[in-house]
């Protein structure tokens, strides 16, 4: 074969090799991408994610009362990104997800980068300690379930500490724990109202005007007094232990961490999603 000719019939193979590697990855879901080329690829569609999609689906992803979780739902998860782009770019009809027609097609290819990001970061979720060992801490040794309630069972005198762990870091978390932050506010601390007569209420005030108090007891009981028939309002305590640093052991307080880090993921991934949104 005459040089010329080996040389096109070399550039004819290498073309065909690119365009068949091309069509290859179109049709790859962006999820099995290394996971650093992949944060490299999202970083653009980051600030372009929070600008068009946060506002509904929160800016993890994992939804809200406007939309569903789009991070850890197994049908989005299974999209191909051609698909994904679709959905953003023509929106869902009939339902609350809108076509994104404004946005440039690198725009939209950055935001499904992104998203395929989200979903990689957080399929796993890194424990510090045991959950299970957590749990009874949480409802035993520590208290924590006198004043405050996780998963549905606890106080209710306290935060609702189902979704603490999904805006709080490990280090946050404990530090909460081992030394929370005093508060001036009246209503973050445990008050002894004295009716007259002699009876008393001790709880938290959850709402005040210049007539009234309304008090709930450590039970969940609310009861409205009549600021004319108070003998006495005295502020004590915050309903929040303050030694937990020194009666739980470290390893203790790493699995209540666990513990709530797992309530958070459970609630959040029970957050039921709308019917034919993100789907075709």
């Amino acid at each position: 074969m005459p040089s010329s000719r080996r040389s096109q019939f070399a550039l004819l193979l290498v073309a065909l090799c690119v365009g068949s590697s091309l069509a290859a990855w179109s049709q790859t879901p962006r999820q099995n991408l290394p996971q650093t080329n992949l944060k490299l690829l999202s970083t653009p569609g980051k600030k372009t994610f929070a600008s068009t999609c946060a506002n509904c689906h929160g800016l993890d992803g994992r939804g809200g009362e406007r939309a569903p979780n789009i991070v850890e739902n197994p049908k989005v998860q299974q999209l191909s990104d051609a698909q994904i782009f679709r959905v953003i770019e023509n929106g869902v009809p009939g339902t609350g997800m809108p076509a994104f027609h404004s946005l440039a097609r690198v725009e939209v290819e950055a935001v499904v980068a992104y998203l395929r990001f989200l979903q990689g970061t957080n399929r796993t979720l890194n424990l510090p300690g045991d959950p299970d060992r957590g749990q009874t801490v949480f409802f035993g040794k520590a208290g924590c379930s006198g004043c405050h309630m996780a998963a549905g069972k606890g106080g209710f005198i306290a935060s609702d500490l189902s979704g603490y762990a999904r805006s709080h870091a490990v280090e946050q978390i404990r530090s909460a724990i081992t030394s929370p932050t005093p508060s001036n506010d009246r209503r973050a601390r445990l008050v002894t109202a004295t009716i007259r007569g002699g009876e008393t209420y001790v709880g938290r005030i959850r709402n005040e005007d210049n007539f009234s108090v309304q008090l709930q007891t450590l039970d969940g009981t609310f009861y409205f007094v009549d600021k004319s028939d108070l003998e006495g309002l005295e502020t004590s305590q915050t309903p929040m232990h303050t030694d937990y640093g020194s009666t739980l052991s470290s390893v203790e307080l790493n699995n209540v961490v666990s513990y709530l880090m797992r309530v958070a993921g459970a609630s959040k991934s029970e957050t039921p999603a709308k019917e034919n949104e993100w789907e075709e």
